[in-house]
């Protein structure tokens, strides 16, 4: 899978040698070049005060930043700016005559590492990659995760575990729960799964494993005998209907225990919907504010494209626009995989789907 991520990218250049690179670049990569105002030609913003200034700047909105210089240079601005691992922006080094591009910061979360690769194929330069995973030609459990769009409880230290075992040559084996093989048709073989063992429920313990990864949205998991760390694949999705003024906690118990239900980890919702009206419900609001989920609107002539196949309120048409609002939300969201029944209850109407 390409992880590249081109969102947002900051490029800074610090000679006129280095704006030849740029130049080759800018052709097919979304981004904002840097130089100093001296050096300004069209296509080029002068930094904005000072270099430090603008890669700060850059630091805290960017997706990528690349320099094109001396290693030494891009360390010290960036240096003070670091965080952490799992929000820090990749980081690319470049030398001005186009060699080398080197993954300096974040190369699994941040995706430097396949930017490095892609930017080293548009130039003809050689990649540097120095994390100990892909120098040994193995998987990473924070890449993996990105690649599924998965979370884990303890991401951190999941990752430090089972990295270092792969490193090691510890035998690493992964488990895909087959309900979702069976509801979405997920097939691990589409992601790097490079020296790991793919193992059924009942083989684990004759492969004499020394940590597993187990990969599932549901929140009651068996007993393995050896150390496991889940992937909760964030696939579900929710579509909600309910009264004005519904209450918060109302609304987030009701939520927690359908789910529950479902046995469905939390750490799986990956989007709420409704409809547009709903756009400043305080309930709805706390509960993706709780989750840490986007809320996703919809107007009611896009629920009325598929609404004929539900159950129909008139005052629901008649407040709305539409006849029920859960669950085309639902089935909008999760292009027609519905999960369980819908649920009515203290004016709240919850429709739960996944995501293929």
């Amino acid at each position: 899978m390409n992880t590249v991520n081109c969102e947002s990218v900051s490029l800074f250049t610090l000679t006129p040698g280095g704006q030849s690179v740029a130049d080759r670049l800018r052709q097919v990569l979304p981004m904002e070049c840097y130089c100093a105002e001296k050096y300004v030609q069209e296509g080029y913003t002068p930094f904005h005060g000072s270099l430090k200034l603008t890669v700060a700047e850059a630091f805290l909105r960017d997706s990528a930043i690349i320099f094109i210089g001396a290693c030494g240079i891009a360390v010290r601005m960036i240096a003070p700016l670091l965080k952490d691992k799992l929000t820090d922006p990749a980081v690319l080094v470049i030398d001005e005559k186009g060699q080398y591009v080197i993954s300096l910061l974040s190369g699994h979360i941040g995706g430097a590492n396949e930017l490095a690769r892609y930017v080293s194929g548009v130039i003809g330069a050689q990649p540097v990659i120095s994390t100990a995973t892909d120098v040994n030609q193995k998987c990473s459990f924070d890449l993996l995760a990105k690649q599924i769009s998965a979370e884990s409880e303890n991401f951190r230290e999941a990752t430090k575990t089972v990295n270092q075992l792969l490193v090691s040559g510890h035998p690493v084996g992964i488990h895909i729960d087959p309900w979702l093989e069976k509801t979405i048709g997920f097939d691990i073989h589409h992601f790097d799964i490079r020296g790991l063992t793919v193992v059924a429920e009942d083989e684990v313990e004759h492969h004499q494993l020394s940590a597993l990864i187990d990969v599932s949205m549901q929140k009651e998991r068996p007993r393995w005998p050896v150390p496991s760390f889940q992937l909760i694949p964030k696939r579900l999705v929710a579509g909600i209907g309910c009264r004005k003024g519904v209450s918060s906690q109302q609304l987030l118990t009701l939520f927690e225990q359908q789910i529950q239900e479902l046995n469905i980890h939390p750490l799986a919702l990956v989007v709420v919907g409704s409809i547009d009206i709903k756009r400043d419900e305080p309930a709805i609001l706390h509960l993706t504010k709780h989750f840490q989920v986007p809320f996703k609107l919809f107007s009611a002539a896009a629920l009325s494209t598929c609404s004929d196949q539900f159950p129909q309120s008139e005052f629901v048409q008649k407040t709305v626009g539409v006849g029920c609002v859960s669950q085309p939300a639902a089935w909008l969201l999760s292009h027609g995989c519905l999960l369980g029944e819908t649920v009515r209850q203290q004016g709240i109407t919850l429709t739960y789907g996944v995501i293929k």
